[in-house]
């Protein structure tokens, strides 16, 4: 009987650490998903139709530097909208620190600070 809970419990802690989101830091480009994912548009020549993508609802995210994976950014709480520090940056370079969160083959970020 011991055993089996020692188990259970094992694989309990298990499941929770999982989905534990864990602070990281990205270093990539803010892009708007919909023109990156349809067209691979990004840079400084798509600063102002991804500010405008972005306005209009497109979600945002961060290329990152050398492996090219893309994260959605998500604001730091429910209810609330992607910060403007992170929109303003559009088609540049920045560091953002958040929560990392991985479901459905998707991967978030949220944004609690942009440098």
């Amino acid at each position: 009987m011991k055993k089996c809970v020692a188990v259970g419990l094992g694989v309990f802690l298990a499941i929770a650490i999982v989905g534990i989101a864990r602070a990281e830091t990205v270093t990539g480009e803010v892009v708007d998903t919909f023109c990156y994912a349809a067209m691979g548009a990004k840079g400084a020549t798509h600063r102002q139709c991804g500010l405008d993508c972005a306005k209009k609802g497109a979600p945002v995210g961060l290329l990152e530097n050398g492996t090219n994976k893309l994260y959605v950014l998500l604001p730091a709480k429910d209810k609330t909208a992607v910060p403007e520090a992170a929109i303003n940056k559009m088609g540049e370079q920045v560091s953002i620190t958040g929560k990392m969160y991985s479901n459905g083959g998707s991967t978030f970020l949220t944004v609690e600070s942009v440098k």
